[in-house]
């Protein structure tokens, strides 16, 4: 029982609403339409699948540019070999990286004359040089594709 001024009341005389009468009240307000809202785009698919076409032209376009890279550990190793790339060599080693993507290819091994190239083909990055001596017994691992140029 509650007291109002001079007399007693209880909570039926009150008025109080339920919280089922006023939740849509506060936790859906009503929006009055303004016309100005744009509509959501149709047909893109997925987030995955924009992000991924997002990436894909990222990297055919990194590709594209032909400015292929040499990580740190590749421009040791050909310091070390003491391997020194020709411009002819060096445009063929941008068309086996474009070959590569074109392909699909994300890890790639280049043949080029008597030398190796491990290239992340995304990057655009060659991870790894050798000559023909090292390239007699070995085993390329972690590589997905290679293109002879």
């Amino acid at each position: 029982m509650f007291l109002s001024g001079d007399k007693n009341m209880t909570i039926d005389e009150l008025r109080f609403s339920s919280i089922g009468q006023v939740q849509d009240q506060y936790l859906n307000p009503k929006v009055p339409a303004t016309g100005n809202k744009k509509p959501l785009p149709t047909g893109e698919g997925s987030f995955a699948q924009v992000l991924n076409k997002i990436q894909e032209q990222a990297d055919n376009s990194n590709v594209a540019r032909g400015n292929i890279k040499f990580s740190k550990h590749a421009a040791n190793r050909l310091h070390d070999r003491s391997i020194e790339l020709t411009n002819d060599q060096m445009l063929r080693l941008n068309q086996g990286a474009k070959e590569a993507s074109e392909k699909g290819i994300k890890d790639s091994l280049i043949l080029i004359d008597q030398l190796a190239f491990i290239v992340n083909v995304p990057n655009n990055t060659v991870v790894t040089a050798m000559d023909q001596t090292e390239t007699k017994n070995n085993v390329f691992t972690n590589i997905d594709g290679a293109v002879i140029a």
